[in-house]
C-alpha cells in the first residue's frame, strides 16, 4: 500500500505565526493554518483538528463500505461526520479530547440492530479510528 505525504511551512510564534499546509500525494490543495483560528474562530482556515475529522469519516465510510460488502451488502448512501475536540492537557499544552462520530447510512435488508453491529466493526477495524486510539471515540451510528 502506498504512503500519502503532506508538509507544512510556518513561520513566526505560535500566536501570531501561520503556516500553510500543503496535500503533497493528491496536490488536492494548499492550506492555510494559525493558531488563533486553530483555538478560536477558523476564519476560512483549516486545522489540524479539522483535517483528522476528514481523515476518519472519509474512512470510516470506506471502512463500511467494505464491511457491509463482506456480508454481500450494499448502501444506498453513508454519511459520515466526526467531530474532533481540542482542549487544554493535564499538565499542560492541548490534546484531542474527544472525536464524536455521527454515521447515517441507507442500506435494504439490515435491520437497526444488525447495522448497529456492523457499523460497530467497521469503526473497530477503521484504520483511523485505530491510530487514534488514544482518544475517546464515541459513534452514534443509525439507519436513515
Amino acid at each position: 500500500m502506498p504512503s500519502r505525504d503532506a508538509t507544512t511551512h510556518w513561520v513566526g510564534g505560535l500566536q501570531k505565526g501561520k503556516g500553510e499546509v500543503t496535500l503533497d500525494s493528491s496536490n488536492a490543495g494548499t492550506f492555510a493554518v494559525s493558531f488563533p483560528t486553530r483555538a478560536g474562530n477558523p476564519d476560512g482556515q483549516t486545522s489540524p483538528e479539522e483535517l483528522i475529522a476528514a481523515a476518519h469519516s472519509s474512512c470510516l465510510a470506506m471502512n463500511l463500505s467494505g464491511v457491509l460488502e463482506s456480508q454481500q451488502l450494499v448502501a444506498d448512501s453513508i454519511d459520515v461526520s466526526a467531530e474532533v475536540t481540542l482542549g487544554p492537557a493535564q499538565g499542560g499544552g492541548f490534546e484531542i479530547s474527544g472525536i464524536a462520530i455521527t454515521l447515517r447510512a441507507k442500506i435494504d435488508g439490515v435491520d437497526a440492530d444488525k447495522f448497529a453491529e456492523l457499523a460497530k466493526t467497521a469503526e473497530r477495524t477503521c484504520p483511523v479510528s485505530k491510530a487514534l486510539s488514544g482518544t475517546t471515540i464515541t459513534l452514534d451510528a443509525a439507519l436513515a
